[in-house]
């Protein structure tokens, strides 16, 4: 992997990490058009781009969480108590599916037609989420961040936005926008940063040498970098755009990218 090659997909990483149109599956998309080195070494590239997403949550949203913590440390139930106990309860399906079926359903589900009907299936929750129009509620609770949490558990399929699934699941269920991105994106700090701590314990077994294969430390390192510094433009972006409820936008966006990955997979491979 060049440095022209993590480039692109650190942009990419951090783009669509946050934006609803899924960057599995835009990764995986670029997968079939990039000269990838080995299986090992494109986990360690991805386990660095993803704690650079992570950071960059961590950066937009400092106040909030420097808010959570403080009111967890108060030791009483209050507001953020509360919301610290949404993201634990919305974490218990993504832990369920991660501990145990995750590698089966990615190995099972993978491919350009898996990723554009995945990519039609955001298309069509995040269009269906922008014309219903119901109750809104001022708290999200703790019922709803369970279901907000099935829907990121399910999101592990290719070309199903985590970021679209938890929204739009969210705004049908009727919680404020002005909620759900941020929250969306606080809750998924955990589950990543559990999945990479078990990645890295994979990479680890395997061996420096053999993670490393085919990726020199400068393509991780601008990886890494492209995908923070873009992340943390998306993640503010994304928080405007939810409370502005342009969602369908994407939706559009995801049809047509969905559209292409369905008929590139029934194209003749050139030899």
């Amino acid at each position: 992997m060049d440095w022209l090659q993590a480039l692109i997909m650190g942009l990419v990483q951090g783009l669509t990490e946050y934006l609803p149109v899924s960057s599995s599956g835009h990764l995986a998309i670029l997968g079939n058009f990039f000269d990838l080195p080995s299986e090992e070494s494109v986990l360690t590239f991805t386990v660095v781009l993803h704690v650079a997403t992570v950071l960059s949550t961590i950066v937009i949203l400092w106040r909030e969480i420097i808010w959570l913590f403080k009111d967890l440390f108060q030791w009483k139930w209050n507001e953020g108590t509360k919301y610290v106990v949404n993201i634990l309860v919305s974490m218990i399906p993504v832990g369920i599916v991660g501990l145990t079926i995750k590698d089966t359903i990615e190995a099972a589900f993978n491919g350009l037609l898996v990723v554009g009907i995945c990519l039609l299936c955001t298309a069509a929750l995040l269009a269906f989420a922008y014309y219903a129009k119901p109750r809104q509620r001022d708290h999200i609770s703790p019922m709803h961040a369970f279901i907000i949490g099935i829907a990121q558990a399910i999101a592990c399929l290719p070309g199903l936005s985590r970021s679209g699934s938890t929204i739009a699941t969210g705004l049908l269920l009727g919680n404020k926008k002005e909620n759900l991105a941020q929250f969306s994106f606080l809750m998924v700090i955990p589950p990543i940063l559990g999945m990479a701590l078990l990645d890295v314990k994979d990479i680890a077994e395997m061996g420096f040498d053999t993670a490393m294969a085919g990726i020199p430390m400068s393509s991780l390192i601008i990886g890494f970098l492209s995908a923070f510094i873009v992340g943390c433009l998306a993640c503010k972006w994304m928080i405007n755009i939810v409370k502005k409820g342009k969602l369908i936008w994407f939706a559009a966006y995801c049809t047509v990218i969905g559209i292409a990955a369905i008929v590139f997979n029934f194209l003749p491979v050139a030899a």
